[in-house]
């Protein structure tokens, strides 16, 4: 690959070797918190001037990636939810990656379609080769340069030392056995050259690589000269046949039809058979219902997407089939939904039930979506998937769900008089926040005030950098560093004496 840079491609090299400095203070600094909403910022401000006369493509879609990607930076600023935070050191990255390919690819390049997907990994390989050619060119500048009779005489001196060394080495070795002075001296000599540090050098090196890969992955979005992969794609040819689909889902239909008349008669009505508690009886078929509703949506999305119509009478009668495919997985995800309140009923709300429901309620307007898609053929299963999926992961990123589940559980202790302090206290900081409004309301809960103590310890200890910097947990520690114990700790020692 040749390439030629002129004055504003050096400039943006020194754009992309500042937002190299950023990502390394960003990230390698400590904690993440509001340092990623910042860097995201100064990254797109230099991308948005960088591509400022260039005619992006896919902005509907673009815009919407685009808000994505700021509700889920923003989450390490607001909340501090420890799953999310760990799945969006991957997700976001991926999701900036696929929104700049996005907005700068062809404008009939359709993104739902495979050969989006090999553009955007021929986009990535692309950077690669433009890095070795930059570099390369950059090498053969410098030997351009430089004098060539110098450069040999260097040569030579480089030659002479390799030559040297072992000898050197030997020589040293019996002086130093010989005089403990001249030990200690040459001992010394390797701090003389300490000029950086390892921890320097790592920093260095993650900063060239940030760099490199920045002003690599974007120049070659920009650069229009580059080959685009023509789209040929003309859809699925793997075709089922439509008795095989008929027979498969009138089977199918007739087993979940015989299981939504039981749900009706005994579970849904209040009554259960047997010797299962309510609780147990949730415990037991929860999962499995859950499972089973996945695995009709993907039955669904089968048959809409492979079944070929030989007759309009096959048709409707797939289409009545699929609906009532829908209808009894409903039914299937409603009655999970009722298992899962009885057992948190019994046992109480986990950040894990609370995430089960919201999945349940994804699926249910996924459910609705393919349903209609039943009847209107024109639909776009995959498209209203992935955006709904994207809605769906960034309200659950944003809402702080740790908060909910201490709502849910303070609420049930008012009712019931059970709560784990100690499950709230898992719960980063929404959880500590639970616990001091438990304390204010109560102070003889069991391990309460022994759990707050040791959180206000920490809060006290703690140092974190402002790149750190937590919503939450800079209301947990005001909080924390407002509450007073030593006149509870009197009242019990003298009750106890």
């Amino acid at each position: 690959m040749d390439i030629k840079l002129g004055k504003r491609d050096w400039l943006f090299l020194l754009a992309c070797l500042l937002l190299g400095i950023m990502s390394e203070e960003s990230f390698f600094r400590g904690e993440i918190g509001i340092s990623y909403i910042l860097f995201l910022m100064f990254f797109y401000g230099v991308f948005f001037f960088r591509f400022r006369n260039f005619g992006f493509t896919h902005q509907r879609m673009g815009y919407l990636i685009l808000c994505v990607i700021w509700l889920l930076s923003a989450s390490y600023f607001l909340n501090d939810n420890i799953l999310f935070h760990v799945l969006n050191i991957l997700l976001i990255p991926s999701l900036v990656i696929f929104h700049l390919v996005l907005v700068t690819s062809p404008k009939k390049m359709l993104w739902t379609q495979p050969p989006f997907v090999t553009y955007l990994v021929s986009r990535i390989i692309e950077m690669f080769k433009y890095l070795a050619a930059f570099t390369r060119n950059v090498c053969i500048g410098l030997n351009r340069d430089a004098d060539k009779e110098k450069l040999a005489v260097w040569k030579k001196i480089a030659i002479g030392i390799v030559v040297a060394l072992p000898v050197l080495f030997i020589v040293l070795t019996l002086l130093m056995s010989a005089d403990t002075q001249f030990e200690r001296i040459i001992g010394g000599i390797p701090g003389w050259f300490r000029v950086i540090d390892a921890e320097t050098f790592t920093r260095f090196i993650i900063v060239l690589l940030y760099t490199l890969a920045f002003f690599g992955f974007m120049q070659v979005l920009f650069l229009r000269k580059m080959k685009v992969i023509k789209q040929e794609w003309t859809g699925i040819s793997v075709h089922l046949d439509a008795v095989i689909a008929i027979t498969v889902l009138i089977l199918i239909n007739a087993v979940y039809v015989l299981f939504t008349i039981v749900q009706f008669k005994y579970f849904l009505g209040g009554q259960l058979q047997g010797d299962y508690t309510f609780a147990e009886y949730a415990r037991k078929g929860f999962f499995e219902l859950l499972f089973v509703t996945v695995i009709n949506l993907s039955i669904l999305v089968t048959a809409l997407t492979f079944v070929q119509f030989t007759s309009k009478m096959v048709k409707y009668l797939t289409q009545g089939l699929l609906t009532l495919l829908v209808i009894v997985s409903s039914v299937m995800l409603y009655s999970s939904s009722l298992r899962l309140s009885m057992y948190e009923e019994a046992y109480g709300f986990t950040f894990t039930r609370v995430l089960a429901h919201a999945f349940m309620i994804f699926l249910t307007v996924i459910f609705t979506y393919t349903l209609v898609k039943v009847w209107i053929e024109k639909l776009r299963l995959f498209h209203f998937y992935f955006i709904a999926l994207l809605l769906f992961y960034s309200v659950m990123t944003l809402i702080d769900v740790n908060q909910l589940v201490v709502e849910k559980n303070i609420y049930r202790y008012e009712q019931t008089g059970k709560i784990d302090v100690h499950y709230l206290n898992s719960l980063s900081y929404s959880g500590v926040l639970g616990l001091i409004e438990l304390y204010e309301g109560n102070k003889n809960i069991v391990d309460l005030q022994k759990v707050l103590q040791d959180r206000k310890n920490e809060a006290l200890e703690s140092d974190y950098s402002w790149q750190s910097y937590n919503v939450k947990r800079e209301q947990a520690f005001k909080a924390l560093q407002k509450l007073d114990f030593s006149f509870d700790t009197d009242r019990l020692t003298n009750k106890n004496g």
